[in-house]
């Protein structure tokens, strides 16, 4: 169960990583078979590359097929990498995978949002979401917007149109299978535009096999035409001028180690 009286402060176990998001607190404690709690951690690296100073992580811990493994984390990476979503979120914004909480109640709080669909197939989950205080911190306008469904992922039909989908039920960044995952989900949703976690490494493994190994760097001419002809997603694309070259360097660092990773689907 949720011991109530321990409260867990992200802002500052992130130190000098800090962005203009909603970080919430959180209590530490159970639900099943999750856990939440802090770890000890003094440094981590984002996931553009760069590594920062911290004085620890709250942690989601659950079952795998490896035993229990964090699912998610505040840490740079997490937050750099769900950054690329939340600069698309608007109108109806569906969220798969509940996780901590923390991507759906930032985009409950954008003016842009009108409506915020929360698909979990966890009950366990959603409880200890529920629990750990997330979403009563936030206004009672964002509140408002927030519906959380129990149901999975891959078979959940929307009553409503859906302007975006984001979409993160995976343990890793980088899976085979993840496109063919997406695809499937976006069949049923039909979203207008879509973000899934570590869509750039996904991008990445389309410019390896076009290069037939490991590319020197990647321009906004092939990246675009890897979007459109390979992975045939209306993906969220930030307006960033050097979006191709952080995908580089996410690349370096999320991609499994094994040679010719690429190749898998």
């Amino acid at each position: 169960m949720i011991d109530s009286t321990t409260d867990i402060e992200p802002r500052e176990l992130l130190g000098s990583f800090q962005r203009p998001l909603f970080f919430p607190r959180f209590r530490a404690g159970e639900a099943g078979a999750w856990t939440l709690h802090v770890v000890p951690m003094l440094a981590a690296r984002g996931y553009w590359g760069q590594v920062y100073p911290l004085h620890g992580a709250v942690i989601l811990k659950g079952p795998s097929a490896r035993g229990a493994e964090a699912w998610m984390a505040m840490l740079p990476s997490e937050i750099e990498s769900q950054e690329v979503g939340l600069s698309g979120a608007s109108g109806h914004t569906l969220v798969f995978g509940l996780g901590m909480g923390w991507l759906a109640a930032n985009a409950a709080l954008l003016p842009e949002v009108e409506r915020v669909s929360v698909v979990e197939r966890d009950p366990d989950i959603i409880a200890l979401a529920h629990s750990s205080g997330v979403f009563e911190q936030l206004p009672e306008a964002a509140r408002r917007k927030l519906d959380i469904i129990q149901a999975d992922a891959f078979d959940w039909v929307p009553s409503a149109p859906v302007d975006n989908m984001q979409a993160d039920i995976w343990l890793t960044l980088a899976e085979d299978g993840k496109l063919a995952a997406v695809r499937r989900m976006q069949r049923n949703v039909g979203a207008r535009r879509l973000y899934f976690w570590g869509q750039e490494l996904e991008i990445w493994r389309h410019a390896c096999r076009r290069a037939r190994g490991i590319p020197a760097t990647l321009d906004w001419e092939t990246l675009r035409d890897i979007i459109h002809t390979d992975l045939q997603l209306p993906l969220i694309v930030p307006d960033w001028p050097d979006y191709p070259q952080r995908i580089v360097s996410a690349a370096r660092w999320w991609t499994p180690a094994r040679d010719g990773w690429w190749r898998a689907d």
